[in-house]
């Protein structure tokens, strides 16, 4: 028997998978023990300048991935300046200029899930948290995305008041293709897109670079790059913010309107149909076929409800991830082996059940997201 608590994928239980999971215990201590390692410059930099709080991610040779240390730095010190008089604002932002955070430390979840550590649990609990934490926060808070934004990094900056583009931003969701589903909220802010701009975001993991990410409504601002030091950060961003805000509209499209379908199935049949350039790049044919399914729906069920809400639905679809064999699958084959050649389980859209994704919205009872 596996110790009680722990998260245990069905695809980990034959014998060869005892080797693996005893190899993943490895690899995690591995990283754990670095974590720890006292000869490493901080990972998270927490300073006041003047009245603003300030927090950089410094992971640069990483692209600032979010790991769970940094999730139990970033929390308690958000929480002590909400309260902090001599505090009014608080700014965000990533060290090294290629890289706002292009995503969560997916590779030690997923060595997590296999070893049956209870990381693969308390990083998403505790990350989601956070996410909520920022989408409540009573004071102006204000992320830099200059740079990679993808994933836990969108989490960090999209559910926060002020989001800062520049032209080096780029913004994506790319979860389908390793077969996880655009959380952090993903499914709260992104069917708020106009039209089928959401869905389509989700679904291909399309890359959103510069102004465009403005004009999405996904950041608040855009200035340019060489602007976002930090003596500008207090004077500019708190005393005028709410001077420069302009309000952006996309344009939905011809192309985008071919998400406009009642399933996954319906939209992969609009694209065959459809014939152009813009359908035959989207290469949805690659994605996980569970991972599709889950997004459509997530993205249905998120639209009528509040953050906190769709962080708990979000919390029980990760433990169906960690459960399942996809996600391991595709982070093997995007960042482990690189081969991007995944094999997916199930292989297509037709062996997906109704009944499979469902099961996956499940509640966890007493082991559910509560904040």
């Amino acid at each position: 028997m596996y110790p009680a608590g722990k998260v245990i994928s069905p695809c980990h239980h034959s014998s060869p998978a005892v080797s693996s999971r005893l190899r993943s215990v490895f690899r995690l201590q591995r990283i754990q023990s670095h974590m720890m390692s006292s000869h490493v410059d901080p990972e998270v930099l927490l300073e006041k300048v003047g009245r603003a709080g300030v927090i950089t991610m410094n992971r640069p040779k990483v692209l600032n991935a979010l790991n769970f240390t940094m999730i139990r730095q970033i929390y308690p010190q958000l929480k002590k300046w909400e309260k902090d008089n001599e505090t009014d604002i608080v700014i965000i932002k990533g060290a090294g200029g290629k890289a706002f955070c292009a995503g969560g430390d997916i590779r030690a979840v997923t060595e997590a899930g296999k070893a049956g550590d209870s990381l693969a649990q308390d990083f998403f609990r505790e990350e989601y948290i956070l996410n909520n934490t920022i989408g409540a926060y009573r004071k102006p808070y204000i992320a830099l995305i200059d740079g990679i934004t993808m994933g836990g990094g969108v989490g960090l900056s999209v559910h926060g008041r002020f989001r800062v583009a520049t032209e080096k931003t780029l913004f994506a969701m790319p979860e389908t293709a390793i077969g996880l589903f655009p959380d952090v909220g993903g499914g709260y802010f992104l069917p708020r897109l106009q039209g089928k701009l959401g869905l389509f975001l989700a679904l291909t993991g399309f890359r959103l670079k510069g102004r465009d990410v403005q004009r999405a409504g996904l950041a608040t601002h855009f200035v340019e790059s060489k602007k976002t030091q930090l003596e500008l950060q207090q004077f500019f961003f708190f005393q005028r913010i709410s001077t420069f805000c302009f309000v952006y509209h996309v344009s939905l499209s011809p192309p985008i309107r071919l998400f406009s379908a009642s399933s996954v199935e319906g939209i992969m049949q609009n694209l065959k149909a459809d014939g152009s350039e813009f359908a035959k790049k989207q290469i949805l044919s690659k994605m996980s076929p569970m991972s599709m399914k889950i997004t459509y729906k997530q993205l249905q069920a998120g639209a009528a409800l509040s953050l906190p809400d769709v962080l708990v639905m979000e919390y029980r679809l990760s433990q169906a991830c960690m459960r399942g064999c996809d996600f391991y699958e595709g982070v093997r084959a995007v960042l482990v082996d690189k081969d991007h050649n995944p094999k997916w389980n199930p292989s297509t859209l037709e062996e997906v059940s109704d009944h499979s994704v469902d099961q996956c919205f499940s509640s966890l009872g007493e082991k559910d997201l509560t904040f």
